[in-house]
């Protein structure tokens, strides 16, 4: 596999030329709008199943994501075609519009690139690989390859990086060795560039972005919005950003709300909102922990019954292992096994008056499911995560049941090991996921190391 990346590298290297960068203006927020990628699936249980197993997928990498000193290892999201967030950004002199999925749970950020790029096994519904949008280095002035001693370089592939072709006075002709960036169900690969990143507010020169030439699996570019030094907000300097999803319930796929991000400490303060303080995972072990975005749920709350959950899965310990992070790529959201078990079986027990669907349980790798269809009413257990400083997400029942066929079932949207592979109980134990932050408000507030929450529309308008 590396072997090919490589061969394709070197190929596209040619085609990128290493010119100067352009100027910038001033500006203190940006708002960009943040939209949901269409269903392309017309089978609902496919598509749960699909989202399913993605989000399990995801969730695995998440939690034990692999290191080495020549390649980079993050968690992009999964196919642009299957309910992820996009942005657009413009990169380049003049500017080019890519789009990307915003990821809080990796830091590179990375495109399609040259008009070689090849994406093997992308053939999804509505997605031609031979369509893809992709940037042109030799169109842009400001494209730069990235040196091998360039600290950038180190950034993405470690501080172990070898650079031949050096003078005695240490200087190499060199550029920055190609990445490999493997995830989930697929793989990309690039070399690093220095842009320029435009905003009609500002302008940012010498970001950090992957070229890729070569991916498996993935359609579009990551946008990864991670703890990382490489990441969007470290290079942007930003104190803050926020979002606000728009609903995903396999509608109103043309609305978009706002990604909103800050670079100064005196833009206005949001009223209502709930705040809980980042946490830090102690491990040295594993530096892609350090990536996540860490939140302390002190209690899970099923109608207004506090599940048991052993202390070790919500706190990490010296091993990394356990506690909560927030992830704007996974889907569903991820509960370590002996987790999912206790609040599934707090929901089966409350709800047991209602016919469980086994059989839809595992077409779509939820659970659990029940028939509503003859029902005139149904009382829903409310679900409540309580959070280090009091911050209570009350979930509206749609952020956390899916009604997934027109003949009236519905399933608990939140996913475990049960589905895909063995049980991993390294990396987070809770992986609080997209479909459960639909229509909040969520603020990440760098500045002053917290997450913030409230509920709202995210409708534009």
């Amino acid at each position: 596999m590396a072997s090919s990346f490589l061969s394709f590298i070197t190929l596209f290297s040619l085609f990128l030329l290493p010119l100067p960068s352009s100027s910038s203006s001033s500006g203190n927020s940006i708002t960009i709008p943040l939209s949901v990628y269409p269903q392309t699936h017309s089978d609902p249980f496919e598509t749960l199943n699909f989202l399913a197993s993605a989000s399990i997928s995801r969730a695995h990498h998440l939690k034990k994501p692999k290191s080495n000193s020549t390649l980079v290892t993050k968690t992009p999201l999964f196919p642009r075609s299957y309910g992820a967030y996009s942005i657009s950004l413009k990169f380049g002199s003049p500017p080019q519009t890519t789009s990307f999925v915003m990821d809080t749970g990796s830091s590179l950020v990375w495109l399609p690139c040259t008009s070689r790029y090849l994406c093997s096994r992308c053939n999804f519904p509505n997605i031609d690989p031979s369509k893809i949008q992709t940037f042109m280095p030799k169109l842009s002035s400001s494209s730069k390859l990235i040196g091998c001693q360039n600290p950038k370089c180190k950034w993405v592939l470690g501080s172990n990086v070898k650079c031949n072709n050096c003078d005695q006075k240490g200087n190499c002709s060199e550029t920055c060795p190609a990445y490999i960036i493997q995830y989930g169900s697929g793989s990309t690969a690039g070399l690093l560039l220095s842009e320029t990143l435009s905003f009609p507010e500002k302008a940012f020169t010498n970001v950090l972005i992957g070229c890729s030439f070569l991916s498996i699996r993935q359609p579009s570019g990551i946008a990864g919005f991670g703890r990382g030094i490489e990441s969007l907000p470290s290079q942007l300097g930003l104190t803050k950003f926020s979002h606000c999803l728009v609903s995903r319930q396999f509608d109103d796929t043309s609305v978009s709300s706002d990604l909103v991000l800050y670079r100064s400490g005196d833009h206005k303060t949001e009223g209502g909102i709930s705040y809980s303080p980042f946490q830090k995972n102690p491990s040295t072990s594993n530096p892609a922990f350090k990536e996540y975005y860490y939140v302390l749920i002190r209690k899970i709350v099923v109608g207004g019954k506090r599940v048991k959950i052993p202390y070790k899965y919500l706190v990490p310990g010296s091993d990394g292992n356990g506690g909560t992070i927030v992830d704007s790529g996974s889907t569903f959201t991820y509960l370590e096994k002996p987790v999912y078990e206790a609040v599934t079986a707090e929901f089966a027990k409350q709800m047991s008056h209602y016919k469980r669907e086994f059989k839809v349980e595992n077409q779509t790798g939820l659970s659990p499911c029940f028939d509503i269809s003859r029902e005139k009413s149904v009382n829903f257990p409310e679900l409540v995560f309580q959070f280090k400083g009091g911050a209570k997400m009350a979930l509206p029942v749609e952020n956390y049941f899916a009604l997934v066929s027109s003949s009236g079932i519905v399933c608990l949207t939140m996913v475990t090991n049960n589905v895909a592979g063995p049980e991993i109980s390294t990396g987070p134990a809770i992986i609080l996921g997209s479909f459960q932050q639909q229509n909040y408000y969520v603020e990440y507030d760098l500045k002053n190391d917290r997450f913030g929450f409230r509920p709202q529309s995210c409708k534009r308008g």
